[in-house]
């Protein structure tokens, strides 16, 4: 086995039942992801549509593209024929958008919510009231070609432990509040490289994993 498939197995081997991993593969070449392919892996995530698109395009059918990054309105397009999740629908904008686009590909597109739970300004989401207004708006029960499957945050950039399990506890609450009156809220995505054992400590479903299966990422690539 190759270096990739070598730490697929590593992970693997640590993930409870009922976790999801998203190997994430931004700026990583096709090769990398073909390797991935090969031990097994058939969920993707991305970070820029572009890219997704590209190698959706030349990469195998049966793959699970997920869109993991912030998401600008006017590039839903380019991925609404094929993007299996889409992670981070962080506005009512955004997701009226994804509802528009899924429609005129004939599609129900699946989306997390994203909550803002970390400190950092710079990460975006809804809040815990936001979240429950927006699944019991009218304007919501109009959206046909959108499905709300869970939610997804990031925690705090900080090597405090106990701040980043706080986080991603206080997430699991208000995700185990939305199971109770909605069936379709199954997916809690949190956790990354750095801190999804800690994520799945406090109820992750779903981590996404890049540099721990493919080495640091390129920056030098946009």
């Amino acid at each position: 086995m190759g270096v990739i498939a070598d730490n697929l197995k590593e992970i693997k081997d640590t993930l409870p039942n009922g976790v999801e991993l998203v190997a994430v593969s931004k700026t990583k070449p096709n090769q990398d992801i073909i390797e991935a392919y090969e031990a097994g892996v058939r969920v993707f995530g991305e970070n820029k549509i572009q890219e997704m698109a590209e190698k959706f395009n030349s990469l195998p059918k049966d793959i699970n593209w997920h869109m993991i990054g912030h998401v600008q309105t006017n590039k839903v397009k380019y991925m609404a024929e094929f993007v299996t999740l889409i992670h981070g629908v962080d506005s009512v904008k955004l997701l009226k958008e994804i509802n528009k686009r899924a429609k005129q590909n004939n599609r129900v597109i699946d989306c997390l919510l994203q909550v803002h739970i970390a400190d950092e300004e710079t990460k975006f989401g809804f809040d815990a009231n936001e979240v429950n207004n927006l699944l019991n708006s009218e304007e919501y029960k109009l959206y046909e070609n959108v499905r709300i499957v869970g939610l997804m945050g990031m925690a705090t950039n900080t090597g405090n432990e106990e701040k980043v399990a706080e986080e991603f506890k206080s997430l699991k609450t208000i995700f185990d509040g939305l199971k109770e009156n909605n069936s379709n809220i199954k997916t809690l995505s949190m956790g990354m490289s750095g801190d999804y054992k800690i994520a799945i400590n406090n109820g992750s479903n779903m981590v996404r994993v890049g540099s721990s299966i493919f080495g640091k990422r390129n920056y030098s690539i946009n």
